[in-house]
């Protein structure tokens, strides 16, 4: 039997408690994380209703950026305004800072040890299963006919082949999406979303019918004023990172990835790869491997692996005297520059949406921006396979030198595991990490 009233309105700090173990515990990925958000806040606690909850979720899938972080940010400022979103946005992502700023120094200071270095030995390949599952399961969904099947493969080309910088690919999608969209829209038709609501948990705190609250109505000079605000803080912070060096290199970076991350983590990821590795140096690409496989094991969004590579940036090129107190500074630039925007999108343009409350829909440009992405996801696998089964291999000759057959077997059942048995990641790692630490006191 459903209740027939509204739950009463939670205090700040009701909200506040949820949020923090929230952050505790969004293991799984955005998926996890969206599944987690509505079982207690749509199904439990009533809060929200499902069709004002699917209807922030559309918005925020349209956004750069991580949308279940951004999800959280605004159901937070619906309940609490500013304060709340702000709340919500950082506690989501805080518990994963602090324990991948942890992580990160225990790697530096022990990742030669030869138990640790098994372990890592053994979860590398397990990456390359990791990413090349991610690239089938949105490719999946996102390639329905040849001509997105075509876009995916030009963008593969074009950064595996010739080392087109992952914005360009983003930018040319775009286009293509807005031309075909045009003389071919039966082909760029958005799938997807998340539709329209047909279960019912009894009345919500935020109901269909529930006026937008009062810090949710639009008005032009409050989004000037809110985008403003924004600007100054990005000026101010990028101010405190000093001079020309690797801080503001990495305020400026990240702020451009933050806009660029379309699709997901994994679709950024190599744009953060040439970046961090092959242009500015800051750490190795099997550093990056190690990262990426610690962050799939933490909670928070994927794309917190900007805090190892910020923190691993700072240490190496010494950007404080005391390693630690380096590799903080560079983790706390990278975290802070890559989220902003985030807190920007759904502050700034949420009262717009709720204004204009209604289905919202895939465009032309981001469908074929969604195609290229899989193009992108699957370059990075292939990436990351040539540093996992050929170890002596360069970037200049990236499949010569000694083979290595025991990753690509682990990488095999690796994606066995996920694609067959649909085993979760975290226990696909945590295996692989099992594996290595064996392995490591037999050889």
């Amino acid at each position: 039997m459903q209740p027939a009233a509204a739950p009463p309105a939670p205090s700040l700090s009701e909200a506040f408690l949820y949020w923090l173990k929230l952050g505790f515990i969004s293991f799984g990925g955005p998926a996890g994380q969206i599944a987690m958000m509505h079982t207690e806040l749509v199904e439990k606690r009533r809060w929200i209703s499902e069709h004002r909850f699917l209807h922030a979720l559309n918005y925020c899938m349209l956004l750069p950026g991580p949308e279940a972080t951004q999800l959280a940010i605004y159901i937070a400022w619906l309940l609490h305004g500013i304060p709340g979103g702000i709340i919500a946005g950082v506690l989501f992502f805080l518990p994963a800072f602090a324990l991948l700023s942890l992580l990160a120094g225990s790697y530096l200071a022990w990742g030669g040890v030869p138990q640790v270095a098994g372990i890592f030995y053994a979860i590398k390949p397990a990456v390359v299963a990791v990413v090349l599952f991610a690239a089938w399961r949105i490719g999946t969904r996102a390639i329905r006919n040849e001509v997105l099947l075509a876009i995916a493969a030009l963008a593969f080309v074009g950064i595996f082949f010739y080392k087109v910088d992952f914005p360009w690919v983003v930018l040319a999608a775009a286009l293509l999406g807005i031309i075909g969209g045009r003389i071919m829209p039966a082909k760029f038709k958005g799938g997807g979303g998340h539709g329209t609501a047909h279960k019912q948990y009894g009345p919500a705190l935020i109901d269909d019918d529930t006026p937008p609250p009062a810090q949710a109505r639009f008005s032009w000079v409050k989004l000037v004023a809110t985008t403003l605000v924004f600007v100054l803080v990005w000026i101010a912070a990028l101010l405190l990172t000093g001079g020309a060096g690797t801080l503001r290199d990495m305020g400026e970076f990240f702020t451009a990835a933050a806009f660029l991350t379309i699709g997901g983590a994994y679709a950024v990821l190599p744009y953060v790869y040439q970046a961090a590795v092959e242009h500015f140096g800051w750490l190795t690409g099997p550093q990056m491997m190690d990262g990426l496989a610690l962050g799939e094991t933490t909670p928070g969004p994927l794309i917190m692996v900007v805090t190892w590579v910020g923190y691993l940036g700072g240490v190496t090129k010494e950007v404080l005297a005391q390693p630690v107190a380096a590799g903080l500074a560079g983790a706390t630039v990278a975290t802070f520059f890559t989220f902003l925007p985030s807190f920007w999108f759904i502050l700034a343009g949420a009262p717009l949406v709720e204004a204009t409350r209604g289905e919202l829909k895939f465009t032309a440009p981001l469908t074929a921006i969604t195609a290229a992405v899989v193009g992108v996801i699957l370059n990075l696998a292939v990436f990351f396979a040539w540093h996992t089964f050929w170890p002596e291999a360069s970037e200049a000759a990236p499949f010569t030198g000694r083979f290595d057959v025991l990753p690509l077997a682990i990488a095999v059942a690796a994606f066995l595991a996920l694609w067959k048995y649909k085993v979760d990641i975290l226990k696909v790692i945590g295996a692989c990490a099992l594996f290595g630490l064996a392995l490591s006191f037999v050889r």
